[in-house]
């Protein structure tokens, strides 16, 4: 088999999984495998470095690049194009939609192109800008000859919009490129419970809040660390002010991310509404339990009692009583086994390409 893998984004957790995704299908005898990627990635050296084929295109770096950047979009589409027909690719996978790929997708499929994209979340999330997006999901949709989703949830949400589109399920892993270093702990300190990545509506930093006033004065030895890009006060006024609790309100890099999961006893998704976290792969791939509230893909994330533990409820009341399970060291002990346990099927990315091969494998007559 012949695949083109098509990622356009700067950073994130795309890049992530392109690079993870490549570097499995280049180990196999029975794919070739080319990219087309951003020449701003964060990652570009680390894909270059697999020594496949890639074409390297200029997308932005700032909101005025995107502005003057849509000007090139028709060329690089039909670039493309021309990439896939060359290599002979038979399907063009896109890993994570990016902000252009609705401009593009449709002539691939008018070019005769199978197109198969992950479709990582099938509706906006609360609080998240909505415009456009039944547009964007659309013209995605319209353009695929089958989709991959992450989660039953997602998958639910295409099925809805696409009954009769095909949509293969596979498993999100986690793209860790190896250890991060990690601060010593100092003698005596308490547990610490971390909450990373962007700072959205519908993460649920307010219920995180509450739940956190329930909990700390049992506990006041534990740390509630929150880090990521966006405002956590507009989101959760007063958060930063709780005893025990530090907000890092930045981008975190890759490796910032992992060394804080790492570093961390416990992580902690207040969600409100999730079709899957890219943070508890990365969470369960370094051992370190999640808890979680019980909604969307969350729930198929997590083994309860397992590898984490799932809220009764989306209330502060039932997150606190979840976060004290924790506090238990023989529990959190057991649970930081299954979190291992867990992680090395998610980091297991042979595996993931196998199942990328087989959903893409075209029905025998």
């Amino acid at each position: 088999m012949r695949l083109l893998l098509w990622y356009w984004g700067r950073r994130g957790a795309g890049g992530q999984q392109t690079l993870a995704l490549a570097s499995a299908l280049a180990r196999r005898s029975d794919v070739a495998v080319a990219l087309s990627l951003s020449a701003q990635s964060d990652l570009i050296e680390e894909v270059r470095s697999l020594g496949l084929p890639v074409d390297v295109v200029d997308t932005y770096r700032s909101a005025a690049g995107f502005a003057t950047g849509f000007l090139r979009v028709p060329s690089l589409a039909r670039r493309l194009r021309r990439q896939a027909r060359a290599f002979q690719a038979d399907a063009v996978v896109s890993v994570m939609t990016h902000l252009w790929t609705p401009l593009v997708a449709p002539g691939l499929k008018q070019a005769g192109l199978r197109f198969v994209p992950m479709v990582h979340d099938a509706d906006p999330h609360p609080g998240d800008a909505g415009l456009l997006w039944e547009w964007r999901l659309t013209r995605e949709l319209d353009a695929a000859e089958s989709a991959i989703a992450f989660s039953d949830n997602v998958a639910a949400g295409i099925h809805r919009r696409r009954p009769g589109l095909p949509v293969h399920r596979m498993t999100l892993g986690a793209a860790l490129s190896g250890a991060p270093d990690t601060a010593a702990r100092p003698a005596g300190s308490g547990l610490r419970f971390v909450n990373p990545g962007r700072l959205r509506a519908y993460k649920g930093l307010d219920l995180l809040r509450d739940a956190w006033r329930l909990f700390q004065p049992r506990f006041p030895t534990a740390r509630l660390l929150v880090a990521g890009e966006g405002d956590a006060e507009a989101l959760a006024p007063g958060l930063s002010a709780l005893p025990g609790v530090e907000v890092r309100a930045a981008w975190l890099a890759e490796p910032e991310l992992a060394r804080l999961i790492a570093e961390a006893d416990v992580v902690v998704l207040p969600y409100r509404e999730a079709s899957q976290s890219g943070v508890a792969p990365i969470a369960h791939g370094f051992g370190v339990p999640v808890v979680a509230t019980p909604v969307g893909g969350l729930t198929e994330q997590l083994r309860d009692g397992v590898d984490g533990v799932l809220a009764k409820a989306v209330t502060a009341e039932a997150f606190a009583e979840a976060m004290a399970m924790l506090c238990d060291p023989t529990r959190r002990a057991a649970l930081a086994e299954g979190a291992c346990e867990t992680g090395r099927r998610l980091n297991d990315w042979d595996a993931m390409a196998g199942q990328l091969l087989a959903v893409l494998e075209p029905p025998t007559a």
